[in-house]
């Protein structure tokens, strides 16, 4: 699997996409080293250059940048609980399947996880400017990834799928938005 082809697949075709990934391998070591430890360097990068070389305009005409060094470890932090919250969110869908009629197997989860996690991560491009935070908002086309993959996956029923899609937003919403407050309140520098 090429990380590039398969960020285009499934952000142009997820429904396609999704057919090929079901026959795949869901070993979440390969899937973190070789897919989520990539992705997840676009919202630390971008966010440590926004914060500590672009900064921030502020009222009365000054800029204000975050020091490099909380610059630096806020990115380190940022990349670290990305990757940690994929694999809790996959765990999350793992778990609650049977509660929404589907099955339990967790590498289907992580797979469902990951690839939905795609849109949220090269949001992280628009981290780089301050005026740009709100386009991060295009992250929530990964709930639409999620919604065609989760039946296929998880062999959930066709209408239970949208409250189960529902759910695990929520949770993939709450663990980055605990990330990104984390990241600002020991480092001063936005999260994700």
């Amino acid at each position: 699997m090429k990380a590039a082809r398969r960020v285009q697949a499934i952000l142009f075709d997820p429904a396609a996409e999704w057919t090929k990934i079901e026959q795949e391998s869901g070993d979440p070591a390969f899937l973190l080293s070789q897919y989520v430890a990539w992705l997840a360097l676009v919202p630390a990068v971008f966010s440590f250059i926004g914060a500590s070389v672009v900064g921030e305009t502020m009222p009365g005409g000054g800029i204000s940048r975050a020091p490099i060094f909380n610059g630096l470890f806020g990115a380190i932090f940022g990349y670290v609980m990305t990757c940690a919250s994929v694999l809790v969110l996959g765990l999350v869908i793992d778990l609650m399947a049977p509660l929404f009629g589907g099955r339990r197997n967790f590498d289907s989860a992580f797979k469902l996880a990951v690839y939905s996690f795609t849109p949220v991560w090269l949001a992280g491009f628009f981290l780089l400017l301050p005026g740009l935070r709100f386009l991060t908002l295009t992250g929530f086309y990964g709930a639409y990834i999620l919604w065609l993959g989760l039946p296929r996956l998880m062999r959930l029923q066709q209408r239970r799928t949208l409250d189960f899609t529902a759910l695990i937003v929520i949770a993939a919403f709450a663990l980055v938005y605990i990330t990104a407050a984390a990241q600002r309140l020991v480092f001063g520098t936005p999260g994700l």
